[in-house]
């Protein structure tokens, strides 16, 4: 089937392929208004050396060293914990949040985002969530008896931006709805046009025992049935001794495709046929 065919069965069965693609159409726009759009929040902050560690030079951003990406690696990891996440939700975080080193970072800095459904709570949690890391960086060198001036700071680089819709999930689950919908609809279309040229097929001639009727019976070579020649014989031919032609047993349905040769019939011996009188004796 080519796609010329393919554009023919669809203009003739238009009425199954409408409908699919209209109930289609409205599942997407119902789906689309439903479905709640999310909203996402980031920000970024950095770990800086020390006060003690960066007086040589005064400025911290100038001593960042290695060690600082290892502890914003433990610094994400521990706030990503489940139990971090139980006290941001006592603190009134309800959204989803990740807090993870920036990617392509050449130094110790941290993403934090947040998402939801609703743009202030977002907003609000993003801010939330990042005085919580703040804290928690304090509380793990504080367990570890660190001195006041020689413990790693954060700084906030970029502030909680604007929550931004996050429409690209949904609109790829749309997309895939409406694809099956369109399939389903070819399917169906395809489906009505060959259950009609089914319907159209010519049915076969039935005989009495469930097959096929037999053929009719074949022409003798004078062009007549052998029914007709044989009740239109004439009287003297059985007067003259001219034996009977023997009946043929009926045809079964195995042979009702086969010719039928009518043979001539030779007179018996011993007897003369009729003479025929001359034509001018009336």
């Amino acid at each position: 089937m080519d796609l010329a065919e393919i554009f023919r069965v669809m203009r003739r069965r238009w009425y199954v392929l409408l409908p699919g693609l209209l109930i289609t159409a409205g599942l997407v726009v119902g789906a689309w208004r439903v479905l709640p759009v999310s909203y996402s929040s980031q920000s970024t902050v950095a770990l800086l050396n020390s006060r003690k560690g960066a007086a040589a030079d005064g400025n911290p951003f100038l001593s960042m060293e290695p060690s600082l990406t290892g502890m914003a690696d433990s610094l994400a990891r521990n706030v990503n914990s489940d139990a971090a996440k139980g006290d941001l939700k006592r603190a009134g975080l309800t959204e989803k949040y990740e807090v993870k080193i920036a990617d392509n970072a050449q130094g110790p800095l941290l993403w934090i985002t947040v998402t939801g459904h609703e743009p202030t709570a977002v907003l609000k949690g993003n801010a939330t969530l990042m005085e919580f890391t703040k804290q928690r960086l304090r509380e793990l060198q504080a367990d570890q008896k660190v001195a006041p001036d020689a413990m790693i700071r954060i700084t906030t680089i970029v502030p909680p931006q604007k929550p931004e819709a996050q429409l690209k999930s949904t609109i790829q689950y749309l997309v895939m709805g409406g694809g099956l919908g369109v399939v389903l609809s070819l399917v169906a279309t395809f489906f009505a046009e060959a259950r009609r040229r089914g319907a159209a097929r010519p049915r076969h001639r039935q005989g009495p025992a469930g097959g096929e009727g037999p053929a009719p019976r074949a022409a003798t070579r004078s062009g007549r049935p052998e029914e007709e020649r044989a009740g239109q014989e004439r009287p003297g031919e059985r007067a003259a001794g001219r034996p009977e032609e023997q009946t043929a047993p009926p045809e079964s349905y195995d042979q009702r495709d086969q010719p039928t040769v009518q043979l001539p019939v030779r007179p018996t011996p011993g007897t003369r046929p009729a003479r025929r009188p001359p034509s001018w004796v009336k």
